[in-house]
């Protein structure tokens, strides 16, 4: 029999042709989810067909956690089949604090599904893999009444389609499922709300599942905006690509944008109601439109008679020779150490005292605060806005009395779905707006953008979403419509990825994401939209 040589880690091996590569994983002891051949994702019941270089992905890898929640995912809706029949349809519906909220549409026991997820798990059975014509599949879904995954294929322009089997449960995944059963053995189910979470290991600790910590305000912000979607009929991407395809874009884009103003003006209520706050302070993560929200709840204010100020944070970076470093030497920008805090707090505290003060500007091509004249005095209908990442953290503006801060977290939470069994994760919609605003107004590739994520997004971890809690507002900036507008600016730049670069497995899965969205031009988005910071065009100059 032929064999192939596998190199695995610089050492090689040889296997005969058709060896499993659950095999090898198994030979190896290695608690592999998937693996790369020659750097492209494979599932483990693919087979040897040539000499390859193979690498393990775990757990503690971003795709191999996505794979794991998502078969873990799979197991818990054959469970509730296996229970309850038709008379329970869960929706999974989004990323809650540690876990994944499912809602459910009756009353449950979770110990029972708890209990036959786990003999599902404890029977190692095979996850089987389908490959059939799409319109075999848009019947199998009708069969099985699955209607939103019925309505998204039938927008399907792939003759075919895989489907996984876990015995008689048909179900489509958006991504790579692991090879049996047996891998999940690791989840934590509770009951919240009107459904149930499921937690399942960090990458960064693979062998523990922690409690679930609820996001209450996060979770209320996204409940919403989820309802508000299925109110307006768009509340996955089969709805979606059926209100375009029947001529309703521009009712879908102005109502989308008059829910958002209606947010925007809640909160600038709330601000005004308080009645002595002087301080509006805005933080968010990457790409989720903070500018743009700051200059709508600003034009709010000012109808309120009240004057906004608006101020960067950024401002106050130390010079770059005081600039700490991170843990590889490089200068680290995003870390608290990076700001000038007591100046920023002497600044504020005059400005509140009713002084004039001279506001720095900071110049990011020499590294260096300069003063040029920019003076400002708070008189009694004076606000300021004030936008950075460290914003919620107290530790910023230590000196400022309290009860004069307002703070509020903006984040882009995605509220559409694939469809009722696969969720959008949040960070691939700040991840598509981020790479349009890198190569429109910084000349930034998307592969250095996909390479600078992963680094984007600890930052993130560290100083914005443990003090997201403490925000007095939050504002969800995600459109329904949204993704179908920038599917025409992020497709052709994500053609440019090599196939030889480490970043095109990620390229690649989100021109395949893209390709469930009908796209829609940007005509008839309106001029202030917060999605104009990203694709240009924006009324603010963003």
């Amino acid at each position: 029999m032929k064999k192939f040589k596998v190199n695995i880690n610089n050492e090689i091996f040889e296997y005969a042709e058709k060896t499993k590569y659950f095999d090898i994983v198994m030979e190896h002891k290695k608690r592999a989810l998937l693996v790369k051949v020659n750097g492209k994702l494979q599932e483990l019941h693919k087979t040897l067909k040539r000499d390859v270089t193979l690498e393990f992905i775990t757990l503690s890898d971003a795709i191999g956690r996505m794979t794991y929640e998502r078969s873990a995912v799979l197991i818990l809706l054959k469970s509730i089949k296996d229970i309850y029949g038709d008379s329970i349809r869960p929706v999974v519906e989004f990323s809650t604090g540690n876990g994944l909220f499912i809602r459910m549409n009756a009353d449950f026991d979770i110990e029972r599904i708890d209990k036959r997820m786990r003999e599902l798990v404890d029977e190692n059975i095979r996850i089987e893999k389908m490959n059939v014509h799409t319109d075999a599949a848009i019947q199998m879904f009708h069969d099985a009444g699955m209607y939103e995954k019925e309505k998204l294929f039938s927008f399907r322009r792939v003759s075919r389609v895989n489907i996984y089997k876990l015995e008689e449960f048909i179900d489509y995944n958006y991504g790579y499922m692991v090879y049996s059963t047996g891998y999940i053995d690791k989840f934590r189910l509770t009951r919240y709300k009107d459904g149930l979470v499921i937690v399942i290991p960090k990458k960064e600790n693979p062998d523990i599942v922690e409690e679930f910590a609820p996001e209450e305000k996060i979770f209320n912000e996204l409940d919403s905006a989820s309802k508000n979607a299925e109110d307006m009929g768009v509340s996955n991407v089969g709805s979606l690509n059926e209100m375009i395809a029947n001529g309703m874009t521009n009712e879908m884009i102005l109502i989308s944008e008059a829910y958002m103003e209606k947010k925007i003006g809640d909160i600038a209520d709330d601000i005004v109601k308080r009645g002595n706050i002087k301080l509006v302070m805005i933080a968010g993560p990457s790409s989720s439109g903070k500018t743009t929200f700051s200059h709508r709840l600003s034009i709010q204010l000012r109808a309120h008679g009240l004057k906004p100020h608006p101020l960067e944070v950024d401002n106050y970076f130390k010079n770059r020779e005081d600039t700490p470093r991170d843990e590889k030497g490089e200068l680290d920008f995003e870390s608290l150490g990076a700001m000038d805090i007591d100046k920023f707090n002497e600044d504020m505290l005059a400005l509140l005292n009713g002084e004039s003060v001279e506001l720095p500007k900071f110049n990011f091509k020499i590294g260096q605060r300069e003063y040029n004249g920019d003076f400002l005095k708070l008189g009694e209908e004076d606000i300021l806005v004030i936008e950075g990442i460290h914003c919620l953290n107290d530790k910023l503006s230590y000196k400022l009395p309290q009860d004069c801060r307002y703070k509020i977290y903006i984040s882009a939470l995605t509220q559409l779905n694939i469809d009722e069994h696969n969720r959008i994760s949040t960070t691939d919609g700040r991840l598509l707006r981020r790479m349009i605003r890198d190569v429109r107004k910084r000349g930034i590739s998307p592969t250095k953008t996909l390479a600078m994520w992963d680094s984007v997004r600890r930052g993130e971890g560290r100083n914005i979403f443990p003090y997201q809690s403490s925000a007095d507002a939050t504002f969800n900036s995600a459109l329904n419509y949204e993704i179908a507008v920038l599917k025409q600016y992020v497709e052709p730049v994500l053609f440019s990825v090599k196939k030889d670069s480490k970043e095109y497995p990620e390229a690649k899965r989100l021109l395949k994401f893209l390709d469930y969205f009908l796209g829609i031009p940007s005509d008839n988005v309106p001029s202030n939209s917060i999605l104009r910071e990203f694709i240009g065009g924006s009324t603010f100059n963003t």
